[in-house]
């Protein structure tokens, strides 16, 4: 808990925090006092799995899927948080060693309907809860379901509920994205949450993303909603390191962090002054 008072003499304005499992030794009414103590918001990302995912042929993993996005809202409401992104529709691959499957046409678009109709069954309980759920595209060897902005806007737009909304990372983008300041123009108002990651997920300024021009077409279309990082790559290069897995870092990161956020503030200055 004591990181909500960190991060907040760091100079952030929230924490993305992984919604806690059911099983997990934390009270949601700590974890909510905590960070209003230390007057720090939340944002929640969801973790799904094989064993919960609206997209799957499986009927009980798919009826896994709807109860756990049940289970985030309730888990939101409980934090004090509004927004629950991530790869809402589950079926994940590299973390779940899961390999891409030589899906049929007819497989494709049955995987499809069942993501648009799971999503359409808990958007208006997101909206009735005034939450919203901000469906996240990942890269071609994360998921086969969302990896570009143009399928996560025909889903958003399929479902068409102000309970769902799109969430953005530049660490997908820029592997699956023509243009990633054309893709935020694309996204326009769908999008609710973004995540300003560095193309090898260092620390925000350490890699190529030109950060000016993503945060103008940011404010092109007007977004006023959170930016996070998620600085995964640590400063460990050692051969045969599974950088693919999350870990703890091996110093003190706050100095990074601290510069870090002060790219990604400069870059949303320059933005502004430039409309």
């Amino acid at each position: 808990m004591h990181y909500f008072a960190h991060a907040k003499s760091l100079g952030f304005d929230f924490v993305e925090l992984l919604v806690p499992e059911p099983e997990d030794d934390l009270s949601l009414a700590d974890v909510r006092s905590a960070a209003r103590d230390a007057g720090i918001d939340i944002v929640l990302a969801a973790r799904v799995n094989a064993q919960r995912s609206i997209a799957s042929e499986e009927p009980a993993a798919r009826s896994g899927g709807i109860d756990y996005i049940k289970f985030c809202i309730d888990a939101a409401e409980a934090i004090g948080a509004e927004i629950i992104g991530g790869p809402l529709y589950g079926e994940p691959m590299v973390f779940a060693g899961r390999p891409p499957q030589p899906w049929t046409d007819e497989d494709i678009s049955a995987r499809a309907a069942r993501t648009i109709e799971g999503l359409s069954s808990v958007a208006p309980l997101a909206r009735a809860a005034r939450k919203v759920l901000a469906v996240e595209p990942l890269n071609r060897f994360e998921t086969d379901i969302l990896s570009t902005t143009r399928q996560a806007i025909e889903v958003v737009d399929a479902v068409d509920d102000p309970g769902l909304g799109i969430l953005l990372d530049t660490f997908h983008m820029n592997m699956e994205e023509r243009s990633i300041p054309d893709a935020v123009r694309a996204a326009g108002s769908r999008i609710v949450h973004f995540q300003a990651n560095e193309n090898h997920r260092g620390h925000p300024g350490t890699g190529h993303l030109d950060w000016p021009a993503i945060f103008r077409a940011l404010a092109e279309v007007n977004y006023s909603g959170p930016v996070s990082l998620e600085p995964f790559r640590r400063a460990d290069d050692r051969v045969a390191l599974p950088i693919a897995h999350w870990r703890a870092p091996r110093e003190d990161e706050s100095d990074k962090l601290k510069a870090g956020l002060g790219v990604i503030r400069s870059a949303l200055a320059l933005a502004e002054v430039d409309q």
